[in-house]
């Protein structure tokens, strides 16, 4: 998994808790390296989830909570340090529709061995538009939250519905923009 999931995570709960929280956090979490996480890094999946495990315990949230709220705080951190990417986009709905095709192979361009989800395009709209996200981590709440990240940069305002389908680690993304 790529470092910057890592660094911005620590950087969130720095941010909205307090930096001895995420020390703590990461002293709980029993990881390999300490913590000691660089954003060009990759690292396992299981440090991510041994640092949610103890979130999940310290702060009463569900992981799915968790990893929403820090989709939302994600998107921000990845418009500020890889703003070409969001270039001719103007909406939330054109950036899904350019994810696999454009932003993941740009991020695959930068780290190559990069653990990325995939999204299809199943339908769009003017209005809408419904993904097949399919991930083996299952991490559609963290998506969830970029998705809404998305929309508040663009200032829209988005609902999402997520369906599991019978294919194992895949969900479908239902994303429609909504009047403010």
């Amino acid at each position: 998994m790529l470092g910057i999931v890592f660094t911005s995570l620590v950087e969130m709960l720095e941010e909205k808790v307090s930096p001895e929280f995420a020390d703590d956090v990461l002293n709980e979490a029993n990881l390999v390296n300490d913590g000691a996480y660089t954003a060009v890094g990759y690292y396992p999946f299981s440090e991510l989830e041994k640092i949610l495990a103890v979130l999940v315990e310290k702060t009463d949230k569900s992981l799915d909570e968790l990893l929403y709220d820090y989709g939302v705080y994600l998107f921000n951190v990845l418009v500020s340090n890889h703003a070409e990417m969001m270039a001719n986009r103007s909406s939330v709905l054109d950036v899904l529709v350019s994810l696999d095709d454009d932003i993941h192979v740009q991020v695959r361009k930068l780290y190559p061995d990069a653990d990325l989800p995939s999204f299809s395009v199943l339908n769009k709209t003017n209005e809408s538009i419904l993904l097949e996200y399919h991930s083996l981590h299952d991490l559609y709440a963290l998506a969830e939250g970029l998705i809404d990240g998305a929309a508040l940069h663009f200032g829209e305002h988005a609902k999402h519905i997520v369906t599991a389908t019978d294919k194992p680690h895949t969900y479908h993304i239902e994303v429609t923009l909504r009047a403010a």
